[in-house]
């Protein structure tokens, strides 16, 4: 759900979209798993709400993730 109507904004894609974002500002070039495990430290979100929102910033072109797995901001 990227903008949530009836239930907590802190389940929506925008939201945890924002979460990744601000670690990859942190942290550029970071492994997609090492990302996840930084992420689930701040926030209690799910693997597949991570990977929903990893999603929607690589269809935002915001980021991407190369062949050797890693995830990078995108210039």
């Amino acid at each position: 759900m990227l903008l949530p109507r009836d239930i907590n904004p802190e389940l929506s894609i925008y939201y945890n979209g924002a979460i990744i974002l601000q670690q990859l500002i942190k942290e550029d070039n970071v492994d997609i798993i090492n990302l996840y495990r930084n992420v689930k430290n701040e926030s209690n979100m799910s693997l597949n709400t991570y990977m929903l929102s990893l999603d929607w910033l690589f269809l935002s072109d915001i980021a991407v993730v190369n062949e050797s797995g890693e995830v990078k901001l995108c210039s």
